[in-house]
């Protein structure tokens, strides 16, 4: 059954009151279906994509899959296949629209059934808004070969000496810290083992009319990197890399001064916070990666984005465990402080897990987010794709209520 859709239209007379809607793009089913990404046309349809299958990395049926919400009719479409390489697991898509209107679809083939296989992907589009609602017409496809440079094991000892010295680690993990060394430098040193398992999960962030950043990051190093092009994917050169205890899973915003800053899921140890690093150079070098003072994190994805009034958002799980609860934040200063927080979800642990968001504000100042939207049945979990519609007042109203026993 679809989740109820509340009434909302924006309009200059209304755009101070509190308005949300929310809506499955697609009944919940059984096959897995995560990580999607949303993106407005430039006719004003919502485009979204997702991965769906059996599994995830070792499920060979997983494929890409999009739908589009036509303006015209307010509807969505059915579900449509974005990218599908037979016998092998596509995963971890995300979008972007570039200054030319074409559109982009990055994500990774998984060719052994682990992320440290990943092959990055792309292909762009011109022929995507079709009043009648089919799939976007591909004009090419290509591969994001990875090449960090030779240079890639000194980066990496010289940003892991620098992140360790930034911490105050008690002696008795000394021993455990020595073999993370250890095998990251392995890692960093094989040619091959640096060339694959870096992938995609959030927006690309287009820095100026010719420089486009897409984060990538790496289970296996388990840190993260940007791919920067000035010739839209004609050529491509990556930045140091962004080490640390287990940031993942980048996100960009970008500062009044030009510095870019990353938002980055925590795969490390507790206490779990949103990661942080900042880059002075347009992502080419990154700052130390420390936690965020205020946002905790949960081992899970993440959006950071700019707000055309200068304002941040952020929407995540704000949670140091569990799924169950997923949060929009506003910040009138950066990010320094989040002053503002409203759920999207807000559940009991074991009551549902509302993961993996993407986040946009639209022409008309309306913001757009979808997540992977899984609830228990009596028939096990059940799975969707949720897009929910809100603007800045109904953030910043707050909560209406609060449930005991959240956090």
């Amino acid at each position: 059954m679809l989740a109820s859709t509340l009434p909302f239209g924006p309009s200059p007379a209304s755009a101070e009151s509190p308005q949300h809607s929310a809506e499955l793009i697609f009944p919940l089913e059984k096959w897995h279906n995560h990580g999607s990404c949303i993106v407005e046309c430039p006719n004003g349809d919502l485009l979204v994509c997702w991965f769906h299958g059996s599994g995830e990395r070792t499920a060979d049926d997983v494929k890409i899959l999009g739908a589009r919400k036509i303006k015209a009719t307010g509807r969505w479409t059915a579900p449509f296949e974005m990218a599908d390489t037979p016998g092998f697991p596509d995963t971890n898509c995300c979008m972007i629209i570039d200054p030319m209107q074409r559109l982009w679809l990055l994500w990774p083939t998984i060719q052994a059934h682990t992320w440290e296989s990943a092959l990055m992907k792309y292909k762009t589009s011109q022929t995507y808004m079709q009043p009648d609602g089919t799939p976007p017409r591909w004009d090419e496809m290509r591969v994001l070969h990875m090449k960090p440079g030779d240079d890639f094991l000194q980066k990496v000892k010289k940003g892991t000496e620098t992140y360790l010295a930034s911490l105050q680690i008690p002696p008795r993990m000394q021993d455990t810290v020595e073999r993370w060394k250890k095998h990251i430098y392995g890692q960093a040193g094989d040619k091959l083992t640096r060339r694959l398992g870096w992938f995609t999960r959030a927006h690309p962030y287009i820095l100026n009319d010719k420089t486009m950043v897409v984060g990538l990051y790496s289970d296996g190093f388990s840190f993260s990197l940007a791919a920067l092009t000035d010739d839209w994917g004609e050529n491509w050169r990556f930045s140091d890399p962004i080490v640390g205890g287990g940031n993942i899973q980048p996100s960009f915003a970008r500062k009044k001064d030009g510095s870019l800053v990353t938002y980055m899921r925590d795969n490390g140890p507790p206490p779990k916070r949103v990661l942080v690093s900042e880059s002075k150079d347009g992502g080419e070098t990154w700052g130390t990666v420390f936690d965020h003072p205020q946002l905790p994190n949960p081992g899970a994805g993440l959006e950071l984005a700019n707000l055309n009034d200068g304002d941040w958002i952020c929407i995540y799980n704000d949670t140091e465990r569990g799924r169950h609860s997923l949060a929009v934040s506003i910040s009138d200063d950066e990010g320094t402080t989040w002053k503002w927080t409203r759920h999207l979800e807000l559940e009991q642990p074991g009551q549902g897990r509302f993961h993996y968001p993407s986040i946009i504000q639209a022409a008309d100042g309306t913001l757009h987010a979808t997540y992977s939207y899984f609830v228990p049945t009596p028939d096990g979990e059940r799975k969707s794709i949720k897009h929910a519609a809100f603007n800045k007042a109904w953030v910043l109203a707050g909560d209406e209520t609060k449930r005991s026993g959240k956090r």
